[in-house]
């Protein structure tokens, strides 16, 4: 990170605030972000910090009568942060688990380590995916706390039907990918219907008994491909299965054990709607945590778009909100249009926000996408372009850092 800093924000200090079981970008529940655990890994793939330190945070911030508390978790990393009134980025867990990055020290604490007092330092939030939405409610509802907020891929507009998800991958995919896709999806319907304990155990998922469950694994698996930047992992040997006349299911199920599976460590019990019941905390409690924001507030179920879908037609909204009901019990639903009422969605009326969204991105369509001109549809994969847009957000980061600490204003 230090190099690609201007002067203006180079002596900074990181601070990773972890919320539930600290999560931000996510090895998928239901395919969310991207992995937050290799933000902040040292060139030679090491954390620049692991080392978890804790504070009592306030359960309810509303009533002046609740004074509970509980463990919060966050991560730091002091190494160029410019004593005593440097510059602090805090970055928002988000929906998965987390296990190491760089972050920060919270009110007295950071007085103590750093021996300082009466100065106050410029803060600025960053955040993907859901916690990229949380950076940007936070500038919204706490303008005066922050000098402002990067937000990438931010989900800030909730959708109950959310369809724009699988016809980016299938925009994504390709023809060719695209048409090898369906006809898996087809075919592993069919197998299901005739033998589903066979077709399960070809996919180690034997666990999934519900259908919808299963079907969302293997919709998962193709969509992880894509979502981190790569498609040939998939397309490529679905393709060459499809012109050889080769084995459908079978290559999609290779694909599904080495990569989603094996690579990304994905264990099919985050999608067993019984498992998800379970209230214990272990490493997957995120699952259901996660599940619980997605069936009370902001939805965004990926249900298969009619006639032109990759995923199963059987993932639809009945399946998402049985499932909210059979985990969480009646009267759970997501109430997307308060959420969108209250934050404003993709008409959000903060201001000093930074919203970046990758054009392959199957989240963006719930973001705030307004093109710059330094980055057109056309033109914005370019290299060129793209460090472009990272000067321009680097260069608004430094004026709006600079205003902080002109005025005095947005500290914590």
């Amino acid at each position: 990170m230090k190099h690609g800093l201007s002067p203006a924000s180079a002596s900074l200090l990181f601070l990773f605030l972890c919320f539930s079981s600290c999560v931000f970008a996510f090895i998928p529940h239901r395919t969310l972000l991207l992995d937050n655990n290799n933000l902040f890994l040292n060139e030679d793939g090491r954390y620049l910090s692991s080392k978890e330190i804790w504070f009592n945070q306030t359960l309810d911030h509303f009533s002046p009568y609740d004074h509970r508390q509980f463990q919060q978790r966050y991560y730091e990393f002091l190494d160029y942060f410019r004593i005593p009134d440097g510059p602090v980025f805090l970055v928002i867990g988000g929906e998965g688990p987390n296990n190491g990055i760089v972050n920060d020290y919270i009110g007295n604490s950071l007085n103590a380590k750093l021996n300082r007092t009466g100065v106050e330092n410029p803060w600025f939030f960053f955040g993907g995916s859901y916690s990229g939405a949380l950076s940007a409610w936070f500038r919204l509802k706490f303008p005066h706390l922050t000098c402002g907020s990067l937000a990438s891929s931010a989900v800030v507009l909730a959708i109950q039907d959310y369809v724009e998800f699988d016809q980016q991958i299938g925009e994504s995919a390709g023809p060719e990918c695209k048409a090898a896709l369906q006809e898996t999806t087809q075919l592993i319907e069919t197998k299901l219907a005739a033998n589903g304990p066979t077709l399960r155990a070809t996919f180690n998922a034997d666990d999934l008994i519900v259908d919808g469950d299963f079907l969302y694994y293997l919709a998962d698996a193709a969509v992880i491909a894509f979502q981190y930047g790569n498609p040939d992992k998939l397309c490529k040997p679905m393709v060459d299965a499809k012109k050889a006349g080769g084995d459908l299911v079978e290559a999609y199920a290779k694909y599904v054990k080495e990569y989603y599976a094996g690579t990304f460590g994905v264990n099919t019990q985050i999608y067993d709607q019984e498992y998800l019941k379970k209230t214990e905390i272990n490493e997957d409690s995120s699952s259901r945590l996660w599940w619980f924001q997605v069936c009370t507030e902001v939805a965004y179920f990926q249900v298969a778009p009619a006639n032109d879908s990759i995923r199963s037609s059987k993932i639809d909204t009945k399946y998402h909100l049985d499932l909210c009901k059979n985990v969480f019990g009646d009267g759970v639903f997501p109430d997307v249009d308060a959420t969108n009422l209250y934050y404003g969605g993709t008409n959000i009326a903060g201001s000093k926000i930074i919203f970046t969204n990758g054009s392959q991105d199957p989240w963006r369509h719930a973001s705030k996408q307004t093109s710059s001109t330094d980055c057109s549809e056309k033109n914005c994969s370019s290299p060129d372009a793209v460090h472009k847009v990272r000067q321009k957000v680097q260069e608004d980061m430094d004026l709006w850092l600079s205003e902080c600490i002109d005025t005095g204003r947005s500290f914590i």
